[in-house]
Parts: C-alpha cells; sequence; structure tokens
C-alpha cells in the first residue's frame, strides 16, 4: 500500500524535471539573452553620457561618431550573443517552433538596421548633436523594446515580456527628458536592471 501511494508522488516529480530540464534546453541562456544587452546598454548609453552630460557640459569630450560607434559596437555583439543563445535553445528544436525562433532571430538585425537607416536620414535636417544621439539611441532602444515584448509572446516568458515594458518606459521617459537623462537612465535602470535580471534567472536554473 505505500509504494502505492507513493508512486503518484515520485511520478509528478518525474514529470516536473523533465519539465525543468525541457525549459533549461529550449530557453534562451538568460546570461546571453538578458545580460548581455544590459553590458551593451551599460557601455554604449554610458559613453553617451559621458558626452552629453545632465546639462548639456560634456564629462568626457567623446566625438559623436565615437559615441554613436561605441553603442552600434556594443548593440551589434549583444545581438551576436542572443543570436548563438537562440540558435543553442532551438538547434535541437524541429518544423515550426525553429522557423519561428529564426525569424525572432533574423529580426533583430532587421531591426536595428532599419532603425539607424531612418534616423540616419534624418540627421542633414537636424542642426543639434545631441538630438542627433538621441534619435540613434531612442529608436533604437523602441525596436528592443518591441522586439522582448514579442519575445516574450513567443517563448511564453514573463521576463522577456517584462524587460521588454520596461526598456520601453525607460526609453520613453528619458526621450521625454532629454540627451543626457535618457543615456543615464538607460545605461543605469535598463542596463543594470538587464544585468541582474540575467544573472537572477542563471541562478535560478
Amino acid at each position: 500500500m505505500t509504494d502505492q501511494a507513493d508512486r503518484p508522488e515520485e511520478i509528478l516529480r518525474l514529470i516536473e524535471s523533465q519539465q525543468a530540464l525541457a525549459i533549461r534546453r529550449f530557453t534562451p541562456d538568460p546570461l546571453l539573452a538578458f545580460s548581455s544587452w544590459g553590458v551593451a546598454w551599460l557601455v554604449g548609453f554610458g559613453a553617451f553620457f559621458l558626452r552629453h552630460g545632465l546639462d548639456g557640459q560634456a564629462i568626457v569630450p567623446i566625438p559623436l561618431p565615437v559615441a554613436i560607434a561605441v553603442l552600434m559596437s556594443s548593440l551589434m555583439i549583444a545581438g551576436g550573443c542572443m543570436a548563438y543563445a537562440l540558435h543553442r535553445s532551438g538547434g535541437q528544436i524541429r518544423g515550426r517552433s525553429a522557423q519561428l525562433g529564426i525569424v525572432y532571430g533574423l529580426s533583430w538585425a532587421v531591426g536595428m538596421i532599419c532603425a539607424n537607416m531612418i534616423a540616419a536620414r534624418f540627421v542633414s535636417a537636424i542642426q543639434d548633436e545631441a538630438l542627433i544621439s538621441l534619435l540613434f539611441a531612442a529608436t533604437a532602444m523602441l525596436v528592443t523594446g518591441l522586439l522582448y515584448i514579442a519575445g516574450g509572446a513567443l517563448f511564453d516568458s514573463w521576463a522577456f515580456t517584462g524587460l521588454g515594458v520596461w526598456v520601453s518606459a525607460v526609453n520613453l521617459v528619458g526621450a521625454m527628458i532629454g540627451p543626457g537623462w535618457h543615456a543615464l537612465l538607460v545605461a543605469v535602470l535598463c542596463g543594470g536592471g538587464a544585468i541582474a535580471l540575467g544573472l537572477w534567472l542563471r541562478a535560478r536554473r
């Protein structure tokens, strides 16, 4: 009787362990999916903050092309980490799920390239360099926030959705205040938050 009574509990534990294993194998590594972007935002937008300061006075005289190059390079590296994380998590999946993962990964590259090209189109019409940097930064973060929200729907992940909403809100508030504040808020709140989220989720795994 005791063995029969314990058997359902053992089966339930086995099912839960297999579910946990599947989640670890088929969801992106949180360090690559979250913390890598956090480091990119901290470095890239940190450069913008040093250039603009909070009152328009540069803390470090970083030329605008250099600040943009640092930001875009950081975002590209983070995008590569995201693509690798998606490839690792979806490498053993076939069919429609694999196709959705590939499309989602490509959407990051397409979104960032299009955002940069659209922002570059308006550079000649803007005289203020601070507004030019804000345009590049805000459009990049707009794409990022929306893609994280889309990732939340794709992976059924509250972490993706929550970070996407957080990034979108911080980006909007920062864009309304000004270039220096936008860079500081995104670097600290989005960058630091994404790093902490990735580390916490990795520890839970």
